[in-house]
């Protein structure tokens, strides 16, 4: 029977099933049987044009369709298939060499059936099939959903790049800032943070039981076999081979690439708790929605749900991303099997992932700019002008500026225009300087960035 989504235990497969479905295809039971059956199946072609000719295993061009036909045709019949031999095996990857076995039965290529897994051990087929599902699913989903959202971040920096805002650094008054610039600040962490992620390679194990060729060496010794498995994995499955193996890949680079995700997720929480902030502080308002609710009490609340959305499945994805980051690259001795039911759930974490960066968007689609708050909290807060006139007079030579100014300011007495002005009257500067002194202002204290 198939799951119902009201009885799913994970909320990525139950409440949440719509927005992160796409990678079911990469990582669910069924996309893990497919994608080792397609690492069998191109192993299998691969070897038919490697091994010595007198063995008559060369493949035609229509033999290879049909059998690339298995993994891209690859049904739920299929998947049932294989769990079904692995009942007797208790293996799974030997049920995939099974099922294949059965597959070309009574064809042309049954008599190549040994050729199918020859040398192989069932992490060459892991540490392949999973970083390449893996690596597909972070550029066919993944990635484009986080710049989907990278892109809405920029059109929002330069839609509000002219609005001037009160900074708060720790939480008080603070020179002012623009908006677009401090939606700018995340965009460009997030992109810096992405571009590393692309830069590491995703790595793959091919060199069988303990990665040193051996069954391959001691069958055919005269055959560079090295080359071999560096050109299948590299060129027919676009990973990148580590030379330099046990039984299982060393995850170092597995280990790089969750921590570079998990530093995207960190950015995107920040920028989660900034907005959540600003909206509590009445900067923006949010769109409402017919029929929508905000509270069960209280009937005026319109709560800033899908950022603490996101914030929740960012951090389930980071408590994830930070174990598998710390485990998988500790293995005893030339393995354990601990990597293996780790690497099960890498689907999870991206998924908690995608469905937080779809919720930030959604979020973000619903902000409306309050700048009437904005302005107000500037007009009340004419005290951060005391940083500008104390650099100016700094520079004039004037006695101890910053104490002046300090004086001034640092007092539970509200700074005014007219208190502010009536002490730019009393410095000893020249007229000048005074009425440029008065026309500093929040509004115009703003700095330059580039947008």
């Amino acid at each position: 029977m198939e799951l119902d989504v009201l009885h799913a235990i994970s909320p990525i497969d139950g409440r949440y099933r719509n927005k992160c479905a796409q990678l079911a295809q990469y990582f669910s039971e069924f996309a893990l049987i497919k994608y080792r059956v397609r690492v069998e199946i191109e192993y299998f072609i691969a070897l038919s044009d490697f091994i010595p000719e007198h063995f008559n295993a060369k493949i035609s061009e229509s033999q290879r369709q049909f059998l690339r036909n298995i993994y891209s045709q690859f049904s739920d019949a299929d998947a049932n298939a294989v769990k079904e031999i692995e009942k007797t095996t208790n293996h799974d990857v030997k049920a995939v060499e099974y099922f294949i076995k059965n597959k070309i039965a009574g064809t042309e290529l049954e008599n190549l059936k040994e050729w199918i897994h020859f040398g192989l051990t069932s992490q060459d087929v892991n540490n392949t099939a999973i970083p390449l599902s893996t690596k597909e699913a972070w550029g066919n989903v993944v990635l484009p959903e986080m710049l989907t959202l990278v892109q809405r971040l920029e059109e929002l920096a330069q839609e509000w790049s002219n609005i001037p805002m009160l900074a708060k650094t720790h939480g008080q008054p603070a020179s002012p800032t623009m908006l677009g610039k401090e939606i700018k600040v995340f965009v460009e962490r997030v992109k810096s943070q992405i571009a590393q992620a692309k830069a590491i390679p995703f790595s793959a194990k091919f060199g069988g039981a303990t990665g040193n060729l051996n069954a391959h060496f001691v069958t055919f010794p005269d055959k560079d076999w090295i080359a071999f498995a560096t050109d299948f994995t590299e060129n027919k499955l676009g990973l990148s081979r580590t030379p330099y193996t046990t039984q299982i890949e060393p995850y170092d680079n597995s280990a790089a690439f969750f921590d570079a995700n998990k530093r995207i997720n960190n950015v995107l929480m920040d920028l989660c708790r900034d907005v959540w902030t600003y909206i509590s502080m009445h900067y923006f308002t949010q769109k409402i929605k017919k029929g929508e609710v905000g509270s069960s009490a209280m009937p005026h609340k319109v709560n800033p749900i899908d950022f603490e959305n996101a914030e929740g499945n960012l951090g389930i994805a980071n408590a994830l991303l930070e174990h598998f980051a710390a485990k998988l690259p500790i293995s005893r001795l030339q393995r354990d099997l601990t990597d293996s039911t780790v690497l099960r759930n890498v689907g999870v974490p991206l998924s908690h992932g995608l469905i937080a960066y779809q919720s930030i968007r959604k979020g973000l689609d619903k902000l409306q700019l309050n700048k009437a708050a904005i302005d107000q909290d500037l007009e009340d807060n004419l005290v951060v002008v005391a940083e500008a006139i104390q650099n100016i007079l700094r520079v004039m030579a004037y006695p101890n500026p910053y104490e002046t100014l300090k004086e001034l300011t640092r007092n539970n007495e509200k700074l005014t225009r007219e208190r502010l002005n009536d002490f730019i009257d009393g410095l000893n500067v020249n007229q000048e300087t005074k009425n440029r002194l008065k026309s500093i202002t929040p509004f115009n204290y703003t700095g330059k960035t580039e947008l």
